[in-house]
């Protein structure tokens, strides 16, 4: 049995875990959140898709924003991403229609 993560290991997971982040105030929303993305894998199935690309994006954005500079905006195109990750998700179990609804 693999050793128990410190920031989780999966991809919902760490999906999961990212998310909450991203629903605290953006002052505080990227303070550890780069945490989350030792073990986050893409699964197989989702290698060469738009979540694989999707999941890139959203790695670079998270890495690479400078706490204290652009929270408001990048905290909100990081949350946007989140979004378009989980319709993307959603389309490749087969939900036609996904949306995140008016209030996302």
């Amino acid at each position: 049995m693999p050793a128990k993560s410190e920031f989780g290991r999966g991809f919902i997971v760490n999906l999961m875990l990212l998310s909450r982040h991203f629903g605290l105030p953006s002052e505080k929303a990227f303070f550890g959140a780069a945490d989350h993305l030792n073990e986050f894998t893409v699964p197989e199935q989702f290698r060469g898709t738009e979540i694989e690309e999707l999941v890139g994006r959203l790695r670079k954005m998270v890495i690479w924003h400078q706490p204290g500079t652009l929270d408001k905006e990048d905290a909100a195109d990081v949350r946007r991403l989140l979004n378009r990750i989980a319709v993307a998700l959603d389309k490749e179990l087969g939900i036609k229609d996904p949306d995140t609804g008016k209030y996302d």
